[in-house]
């Protein structure tokens, strides 16, 4: 059976897990779910996933949070209040509400077990779940259509990766008609593609499920009283025992189809990695891709500015992004990303950082690979990356040596 667009828009539903802790992104995620940690000057993750749905056509879309979710419940609210309930759009947050049990989210899974009735109190057929904590562009509505046409029960969207790298993921076993086989969790020795010796297909948590079969297993495995916490631990590899039609879906990037692009920002280095990768000539990721809209909150706040004095107090900023609200006056920026309303004052130099919103820089400050999070007052003359022994007695150092300030940090 053949299905409009329109059609299948309106009898899908969306699912975003955003309710995870970021343990190693701390302390980024002191006082945030990870979901709710800024990138790239303006964003904040969870937008990445939140404009594919945009673009992608689904507007019928839950947000399931959890840990420290008043941030990430602010920022849906002011930046993604777009849709009309009354055309059957809509954005919700929802937290645990203990409907099957007294516990809180105990896995992806049961996240989505304790949510079905969502799923069942209007005509959907389809249901999306995705992450809400991955930096990547993707249509998935393709998805969807490879679901349908393939008549599967269950699609994965799956990243080709690197067999010595593959250890770090869930890998999806296949045959040559992306049929799963198997599905395993971190294999020291990860399947192949066929066809592609020294590569592995990685789960990217992005699944497809026909509702009326996932509720059927869901209830299946509740009834024989096995595990059912998790996608990747328990439902998908039931599921694959038990010969549902499950499909691996090849993940195609809407920006860069001869590379995809999917990152998990889970670790200060990565977080890093994939922030300072949009500074580049050519970045990995594109922020300026008008075909592919990312959104987010927009503040009303002046344009940046930079103010210039007498002899070396010149305001520059080089190779960086600089956002609304910010002012460099007389001080130097180098390969840094600098959010909203950040005052740069005479003399500082700053270097290979990223300073997040409402932060003031004391003049004569210097400051090199380092994250500055929200709200912090840097004195003058303070230096930040530059003595190791004397960071670490502060802050928390990466293995690298970036340099972790935390959220309303105040110097003594």
């Amino acid at each position: 059976m053949a299905y409009s667009g329109s059609a299948l828009q309106r009898e899908t539903v969306t699912m975003i897990l955003a309710g995870g802790q970021g343990e190693r992104l701390h302390p980024l995620t002191g006082m945030r779910t990870k979901p709710s940690v800024p990138f790239g000057g303006k964003y904040r993750i969870i937008d990445f996933a939140l404009s594919n749905c945009l673009n992608s056509g689904f507007r019928k879309i839950y947000v399931l949070t959890q840990y420290k979710s008043d941030s990430l419940n602010q920022h849906i609210y002011e930046a993604w209040n777009i849709f009309n309930p009354e055309l059957g759009e809509f954005i919700y947050s929802i937290p645990p509400q203990q409907k099957t049990g007294n516990e809180w989210y105990q896995g992806t899974a049961d996240a989505i077990y304790q949510n079905l009735n969502l799923m069942r109190q209007r005509d959907y057929r389809w249901c999306v779940i995705l992450n809400g904590d991955n930096i990547y562009k993707m249509d998935y509505m393709k998805m969807l259509q490879y679901h349908i046409e393939k008549k599967a029960d269950l699609s994965i969207s799956n990243i080709i990766t690197p067999k010595d790298e593959a250890t770090r993921f869930g890998i999806i076993e296949i045959d040559e008609d992306y049929n799963v086989l198997s599905f395993v969790e971190k294999p020291e020795s990860p399947p192949e593609i066929p066809g592609k010796p020294g590569f592995a297909f990685a789960n990217m948590g992005i699944y497809i499920f026909n509702i009326e079969v996932l509720t059927a297993v869901i209830k299946e495995l509740v009834d024989q009283k096995v595990p059912n916490l998790d996608f990747g631990k328990h439902i998908i590899p039931h599921m694959v025992d038990s010969k549902y039609n499950v499909r691996a879906y090849r993940f195609e990037d809407e920006d860069n189809p001869e590379k995809p692009y999917w990152v998990d920002v889970g670790t200060i280095e990565s977080y890093y990695k994939a922030s300072m990768d949009l500074l580049s000539v050519n970045p990995e990721f594109n922020l300026y891709d008008f075909n592919w809209p990312l959104r987010t909150m927009q503040r009303q706040l002046p344009p940046a500015k930079t103010l210039s004095h007498e002899g070396e107090r010149v305001g520059r900023a080089i190779n960086s992004l600089v956002t609304d609200g910010t002012i460099i006056s007389g001080g130097l920026v180098e390969r840094s990303i600098i959010g909203p309303n950040v005052k740069v004052n005479s003399f500082t130099y700053i270097t290979d950082s990223i300073i997040m919103d409402n932060c003031n820089i004391g003049r004569h400050a210097k400051i090199r690979r380092a994250i500055i999070d929200k709200n912090v007052h840097v004195p003058e003359r303070e230096e930040i990356g530059f003595d190791p022994d004397t960071d670490r007695k502060r802050f928390k150092v990466s293995d690298t040596g970036i340099v972790i300030i935390p959220k309303n940090y105040q110097f003594k």
